[in-house]
């Protein structure tokens, strides 16, 4: 179950609207149609916090490895880094449609991939000319 799904699933068991939400949480009600939607996740740490205790469950249920992943790609590399990992991991999601691989061997896979990301990333940087670079790279100093 993603991020949004378990948002709308504690939301509808309390019997809130997404507005009722949004006001105790203190966020306007695109920002909980966002997270339900899977287009955007909580920027920081309290925010998981606010939600957890609102929905009086354990920070880690609302947090899966894909939005720890999400969370770290979108603060080194902003929204259309988010943009790019979520399309590679919904392709690699793809390739297990058939149900030939283990859920452990799904999960190794998929923490490859998203290692994988990172690190391409990383090395494009370097082919990056200097003037689109927004950080100096700390061997130019």
């Amino acid at each position: 179950m993603t991020f949004g799904e378990k948002i709308k699933t504690l939301r509808n068991e309390k019997g809130w609207s997404q507005d009722e939400l949004a006001k105790k949480l203190g966020v306007n009600r695109r920002a909980i149609s966002c997270y339900e939607n899977g287009t955007s996740y909580p920027r920081t740490m309290e925010r998981y916090q606010q939600l957890a205790e609102i929905f009086g469950v354990e920070v880690n249920y609302l947090r899966t490895e894909n939005e720890v992943f999400m969370e770290e790609v979108g603060a080194q590399y902003g929204r259309r880094g988010i943009l790019q990992a979520k399309d590679i991991l919904e392709q690699t999601a793809q390739l297990f449609a058939g149900g030939s691989l283990s859920d452990e061997d799904q999960l190794a896979f998929m923490t490859e991939m998203q290692q994988l990301y990172l690190d391409s990333k990383q090395r494009a940087k370097k082919y990056t000319p200097k003037k689109y670079l927004k950080v100096q790279l700390p061997d130019e100093e």
